[in-house]
């Protein structure tokens, strides 16, 4: 059994990707207990506001798994498993630090829950045990797979992966039948996600270069674990389209909704078709 840490994200904008992460992880039996009265990471905005504050928001919600007995968390969100590895290591390395957040929080953290992301799930299920339960090969899939500027970063606090060169997204779903593109040049580029909504001349510029880039490797469709990254790479791609004047037509998965097809789960239990680009 696994805690679960939606974030703002996946109770909002981004429940496509709740549904997907939970109909997957149903599917493999995996069972997530979603943390009783978590609050907002701070992610986007808080450390450019208030230091203390930045660290309390995700102690609170370290310190609610630890309170209930969860040792491990998913949050699928990586900016909010950034923010919680992050505030963990930081308690772990200070009995000054867990005194006064833990008084701030009213509970007790000391910084051992241990927190995942969705690729860390996959590994800890096992690649080779999910190939196993799988019904349908996923043939055809040629992904570029994009981690974007967090899902690694930074390295000093997330390493479960190579922070410039990942692979464990390839690896996973070439167990899986797919073929994934190798050697196109920007699967850790940032695709401009907190300027979404204040600087979309940004966001556009950058997703067009991580989308026509893969199409030129010969990628037929894109896949992530990350609800900023979906929404600049899927929703925006008709403007992207419209602006430079190319057909990119690429569908944007998320890792969970590969997995979830290879396993037999209907797109629709995936929510694939709540995306804006369909195959």
């Amino acid at each position: 059994m696994f805690g679960y840490y939606p974030g703002c994200a996946l109770h909002g904008s981004s429940c496509d990707y709740e549904k997907s992460v939970r109909s997957c992880m149903d599917k493999l039996g995996v069972s997530l207990t979603e943390l009783d009265d978590w609050i907002c990471c701070g992610a986007s905005a808080a450390h450019s506001v208030n230091q203390k504050l930045s660290t309390a928001l995700p102690a609170r919600n370290l310190a609610i798994a630890q309170r209930d007995g969860l040792s491990q968390v998913l949050a699928p969100c990586p900016l909010c498993s950034m923010e919680l590895i992050k505030v963990g290591n930081a308690l772990r390395d200070s009995q000054s630090l867990r005194e006064e957040m833990s008084e701030i929080v009213e509970q007790s953290v000391d910084g051992s829950t241990e927190v995942l992301n969705l690729i860390q799930i996959f590994q800890k299920v096992g690649f080779d045990k999910i190939a196993q339960q799988t019904v349908k090969k996923l043939d055809g899939y040629k992904p570029a797979c994009y981690y974007g500027c967090l899902l690694t970063r930074p390295p000093k606090e997330l390493r479960f992966d190579d922070c410039e060169h990942p692979t464990s997204m390839e690896t996973l779903l070439q167990t899986l039948g797919a073929e994934p593109v190798m050697g196109w040049n920007y699967k850790t580029e940032c695709c401009g996600a907190g300027l979404t909504m204040s600087d979309d001349g940004i966001v556009m510029d950058l997703t067009y270069k991580i989308l026509s880039n893969a199409k030129k490797h010969g990628a037929n469709c894109m896949v992530l674990a990350c609800p900023m990254c979906h929404i600049n790479l899927d929703m925006k791609q008709a403007d992207i389209e419209k602006k430079y004047g190319e057909k990119l037509g690429l569908v944007v998965y998320y890792l969970s909704d590969l997995v979830g097809i290879a396993l037999g789960i209907s797109e629709k239990d995936l929510a694939i078709d709540k995306h804006f680009v369909l195959a």
